[in-house]
Formats: structure tokens, C-alpha cells, sequence
């Protein structure tokens, strides 16, 4: 057992300038704390078989699902059900910081739409 952090969690980058820290990852249950800077976002896409819950820890994120929008604020989240199209955008002049908690974990289970 390891205490985890992002000072010594597994880091990667995503898209353009936006970063990722690997708080649990198991093929399970996946735990990770992302940053995305303002204007950035993800591609369109869906997990056929990981549902997803997005937890807003700073700033404030929109995602769609399924063609509707959802505007997070810090303290707020919102679940994406297996199968279902989703993209999360920063729109806001900040930085996002966010969780990502994902059952089971989402390698090889990203579809694009």
C-alpha cells in the first residue's frame, strides 16, 4: 500500500498541454486527477463497457453527454454511463483540476465517435 499524490503518482500528458496523475490503477477501478487548460478539451468518444463519474476539484468544466451540455463547478460531478458518447471541454479563462473515476478501467475500452 502506497499513499498516493501527484508528486508521486504515474504522470502523462494529454492533448494539447493537458496532464493526468494515475491516483489507483487496476484493471478494476482507475482513480486519476487530470488538469486541462483553458480552451482545451478531449475528442468525442465513449467506453462500451467503463462507466465514469467526473468530480470537479477547481474551476469549472462542461461536458457533453449524448448531445446535451452539463456545466461542473468546483464540488459538483456527474456520471457518464457505460456506452455513452461524451466529450469534456474547458471553456472557462482557468485551469480545470478534476477526478476521473472510472469501473472498470477504460485501456483498450475507447471508442470514437
Amino acid at each position: 500500500m502506497t499513499v498516493r499524490s501527484r508528486s508521486n503518482a504515474e504522470y502523462y500528458v494529454w492533448g494539447d498541454g493537458c496532464d493526468g496523475w494515475h491516483l489507483l490503477k487496476s484493471d478494476r477501478l482507475s482513480v486519476i486527477e487530470e488538469r486541462v487548460p483553458p480552451g482545451c478539451g478531449e475528442t468525442r468518444h465513449r467506453h462500451a463497457h467503463a462507466q465514469q463519474c467526473f468530480y470537479v476539484l477547481e474551476g469549472e468544466a462542461v461536458i457533453e453527454l449524448e448531445g446535451q451540455e452539463f456545466l461542473l463547478c468546483a464540488g459538483e460531478s456527474l456520471e457518464v454511463p457505460a456506452g455513452a458518447a461524451h466529450q469534456f471541454f474547458n471553456r472557462s479563462y482557468f485551469d480545470v483540476r478534476f477526478l476521473v473515476v472510472s469501473q472498470p478501467a477504460t485501456r483498450g475500452d475507447r471508442q470514437a465517435v
